[in-house]
């Protein structure tokens, strides 16, 4: 399932989601990560779907949003891999325009040294770039790079994109549980600085990680981050990205359908799922079924359940390099 959603969004409102990149297909294997292990890593573009094939697929989802009087702030890449990764980007991004809705893409920022990627990066409204870490090895614990990529040309990358690009940019930097951060935040503040993004968000797992160890940081070393960015870069200029987006994700007419697309690549919190079955006119049983078909999967995480579809990056332990 290509388009997902509406859903709620803590950076973009209510977002569209596009789904160009197959589970799991990345650059990197972040420890954190939501979908579960990556399961195949690269760094070469390539085709994944057909542009066309893609459009149609939003087109439908927006006109269904539209008719049943569902917002849409954006319509933003947010797949089950690293969007970037895909040949076709740029063709998308021409055809999505079209449809005269913001387009938002969320990256990992890992082939942003490319000129070709940067280029394509530019068709966006908005940008988001992660930015768990400007120390080399801190970066390969956390984000689990593929072993050719460097940090040093990522970041340089990030900074040429950033001389160009004339919409909104922000950075993202999780922080997790068990790291030693030492002077990490003050380094990260220093290329802040230099990148000067319209906000600089600072998150922590807030759904299922693809590692059961990782939990989220402190409160202590969340505020120790946001003092050390918002010295840099102002007030006003460093948010929160910890709480909960709330439950207001959309219902398109089929509703398993909903819950299988929206949960390929978004977790959802059990109240949440119980909300847009509410919205459905469904009950409980919808999801029990999905369970016992094996199409969705209960997951527990900081005191929470959740529900996700059945990936192989959320039942595979193996990474493909």
């Amino acid at each position: 399932m290509i388009a997902f959603g509406p859903v709620p969004s803590r950076r973009l409102g209510k977002s569209l989601g596009i789904n160009n990149i197959p589970d799991k297909v990345c650059s990197y294997a972040c420890v954190y990560c939501q979908i579960g292990r990556t399961l195949k890593m690269e760094v070469e573009r390539r085709s994944f779907y057909d542009p066309d094939f893609i459009f149609r697929e939003v087109e439908e989802k927006v006109r269904e949003s539209v008719g049943r009087g569902e917002d849409i702030d954006y319509l933003t890449f947010v797949p089950d891999g690293e969007p970037t990764l895909d040949i076709n980007l740029r063709k998308e991004v021409e055809l999505l325009k079209q449809l005269e809705v913001p387009l938002a893409i969320l990256t990992n920022s890992s082939l942003i040294w490319r000129k070709d990627v940067r280029e394509e990066l530019l068709g966006f409204d908005f940008v988001s770039l992660k930015l768990d870490a400007v120390s080399e090895a801190l970066w390969r614990r956390i984000d689990r790079p593929h072993k050719s990529l460097k940090l040093e040309k990522i970041l340089e990358g990030m900074l040429e994109f950033r001389d160009e690009f004339k919409g909104k940019i922000v950075t993202e930097t999780m922080l997790i549980d068990g790291i030693d951060y030492k002077d990490e935040f003050e380094k990260i503040a220093e290329f802040l600085k230099l990148l000067k993004p319209d906000i600089a968000y600072i998150g922590i797992p807030t759904r299922p990680p693809a590692e059961e160890w990782v939990k989220p940081a402190s409160e202590e070393t969340i505020n120790r981050a946001f003092q050390t960015f918002e010295e840099a870069l102002g007030e006003g200029k460093v948010e929160y990205l910890i709480g909960y987006e709330g439950n207001a994700f959309a219902f398109t007419g089929n509703i398993e359908e909903d819950l299988l697309s929206i949960t390929a690549v978004h977790p959802m919190r059990e109240e949440a799922v119980r909300k847009l079955l509410e919205k459905a006119d469904a009950d409980w049983s919808v999801v029990e079924n999905l369970l016992k078909a094996g199409k969705l999967i209960r997951l527990e995480y900081n005191g929470k359940r959740f529900y996700m579809r059945r990936l192989k990056s959320r039942v595979s332990g193996k990474v493909k390099v």
